[in-house]
């Protein structure tokens, strides 16, 4: 399919300047598992990328039942993967160095991959988000690995960030549940007797960003707004990890998507998975 850029990508904000990190936020990031940084994309760089983002998104939703008919995960949101393939003025964005540098400093390594990007758009009364960990789908044996969600409109306090478990991404792989009513009761309730703490950085600017770990036990509130909740993810893991032996058809499958011909043990590395920020290399 050809996808019609609304801007020449050349003349899109680049957005590789440095955001600087206080030695607390860092801190911070390690002890919870999660983070808001405010302001990680200006208003002028979300003007630019927003419309080339979302006329994507409509071109590739896939969705063809309304929202009372479909199940819990297909109420909670309009999920696109790697927009970045698709348009060259979302590489642009996707493959940004500024918020690669992010991802690098918060979890103290020296360079960064792109797992893949997600467009994540839940529509006007779409549904919860229920209790998960991302990384029981990746096929990467490593704590080494976070998620940058950005909203790309303002999001008010009713529908506000994820909510998080903090502290839980040290448990590690807790199970190996995919999102699911399942999986929301069964991690809530494992929340509950570990006595982590909740907690929503609440109401968002578009250009706002929370990162958090793999491993973060998180979920989202529905939208009961009359508005599309438009976020864009990017998922990193550091440079230098392995591919490691699938234990589920959740991670086999991912294996076979974001890590085309690799084998465990592999160096996790294809074309895919371009390496966007070296410390060494600047």
């Amino acid at each position: 399919m050809s996808i019609p850029e609304t801007n020449n990508s050349n003349e899109l904000p680049s957005m590789e300047e440095n955001y600087e990190l206080s030695a607390q936020q860092k801190e911070s990031y390690q002890k919870k598992g999660h983070i808001a940084l405010r302001q990680v994309a200006n208003k002028s760089e979300i003007a630019s990328y927003e419309p080339v983002i979302s006329h994507l998104v409509k071109e590739l939703n896939n969705h063809d039942k309304p929202l009372e008919q479909r199940d819990t995960y297909g109420k909670a949101f309009i999920q696109i993967s790697n927009l970045w393939e698709k348009s060259e003025a979302i590489r642009r964005f996707v493959l940004a160095k500024r918020f690669a540098k992010i991802a690098a400093d918060l979890m103290g390594v020296d360079g960064v991959r792109i797992y893949h990007d997600q467009a994540l758009f839940k529509e006007p009364h779409g549904g919860h988000t229920p209790w998960h960990q991302d990384q029981i789908y990746w096929p990467l044996d490593t704590d080494k690995t976070i998620t940058m969600w950005m909203p790309l409109v303002p999001i008010s306090q009713e529908v506000g960030s994820m909510t998080f478990a903090s502290e839980s991404h040290l448990m590690g792989y807790i199970n190996k549940m995919v999102i699911s009513d399942e999986s929301h009761r069964t991690l809530a309730g494992y929340i509950e007797g570990k006595g982590f703490e909740t907690m929503s950085h609440g109401a968002m600017e578009a250009g706002d960003a929370t990162f958090h770990s793999g491993w973060t036990l998180h979920s989202a509130p529905g939208n009961p707004t009359d508005t599309m909740r438009k976020v864009m993810t990017v998922i990193y893991y550091a440079d230098g990890i392995r591919v490691a032996e699938p234990d589920s058809k959740a991670r086999e499958s991912d294996l076979k998507s974001w890590f085309p011909g690799l084998q465990p043990g592999d160096l996790a590395a294809t074309t895919l998975n371009p390496l966007v920020y070296s410390r060494s290399a600047n």
